[in-house]
């Protein structure tokens, strides 16, 4: 429950870092960063994959280049439904969801290291049997 907060929260954070370094992304509250997150969480979950699977002969045509154009859509798409953000143009449509998984990684790999007992349950629960 924690771990998915943190992750929710590292991906605010990222939106909030792609408002301020690329131009056409325009986000209003950190309240609409927190709910662009978690929509596009869900746009990645379920409707991403089904893009994926549509235009896997264009993604195998342009060795992989296409994907970018699948993120960006989804990227975009997440954007429709928030009324405080808002992505305009084509480098945002194209270069937003490159620097939000770079950042979101950075992200989420410093809550993993500075509180790893929220991630690693199967760890932890190995621990307390141990101490039990």
């Amino acid at each position: 429950m924690i771990a998915s907060l943190l992750t929710l929260l590292a991906t605010a954070l990222s939106l909030l870092v792609v408002d301020l370094v690329v131009p056409g992304v325009n986000l209003s509250t950190f309240l609409a960063a927190l709910i662009a997150a978690a929509t596009i969480g869900g746009v990645n979950a379920f409707i991403k994959p089904i893009l994926s699977t549509l235009s896997l002969p264009l993604t195998i045509l342009s060795l992989g280049g296409f994907s970018l154009i699948v993120n960006g859509f989804c990227f975009w798409l997440a954007s429709v439904f928030i009324p405080g953000f808002q992505v305009q143009g084509l480098l945002a449509f194209i270069l937003s969801p490159v620097i939000l998984s770079a950042v979101n990684t950075f992200l989420n790999g410093y809550f993993v290291e500075k509180y790893p007992q929220y991630f690693n349950s199967q760890e932890s629960l190995n621990q307390s049997k141990i101490t039990d």
